[in-house]
């Protein structure tokens, strides 16, 4: 039976047959598409060799690369030129506290507390704030210099050692 055999399905069939009829056109249709499928992707691992991990690293190097244009987008949308070079200054010192600033200002544009183009006082005062809480959540922890000393408990009480004798 033809394609063309099957989606013609005689109307004086019972209900019963012309299902069967239909079953069986829809197998074909599925078998079809998934000999195409294997096709496919055989031709896909032919011309590109890595097979289907190497797909799953470039569309996640392609989704990092959209996502950091997002951000130099918004940047750009925010910043003066003169807070952009302060802030690729600090970029260039440390990474990370560039990466802090930069995640903040998203933010706060994001939350609508930005209303105009952030100044490089503005941003001079927003490292200030920043790392003012950076330092409270630092642990200071003092040690002696010289250690315990196993006498010092006898020392306080009067006695007791070689020195009472």
């Amino acid at each position: 039976m033809s394609d063309a055999d099957l989606e013609q399905v005689p109307t004086y069939l019972d209900d019963k047959t012309r299902l069967d009829h239909l079953k069986t056109r829809a197998l074909i249709t599925s078998t079809q598409i998934r000999k195409a499928r294997l096709a496919q992707l055989q031709q896909q691992q032919a011309e590109g060799g890595s097979g289907s991990g190497g797909g799953e690293g470039g569309e996640e190097e392609q989704r990092r690369q959209q996502e950091a244009e997002a951000r130099r987008t918004i940047l750009n949308q925010i910043l003066l030129p003169e807070a952009a070079d302060r802030l690729g200054r600090i970029r260039l010192v440390k990474e990370s506290r560039a990466v802090d600033v930069e995640n903040r200002l998203i933010m706060l544009a994001r939350t609508g507390q930005i209303r105009q183009k952030v100044t490089e006082e503005q941003l001079r005062e927003l490292l200030n704030a920043m790392a003012g809480q950076q330092e409270e959540k630092k642990i200071v922890v003092s040690r002696r210099k010289g250690g315990w000393d196993i006498d010092d408990d006898d020392d306080d009480d009067g006695g007791g050692g070689r020195d009472g004798l």
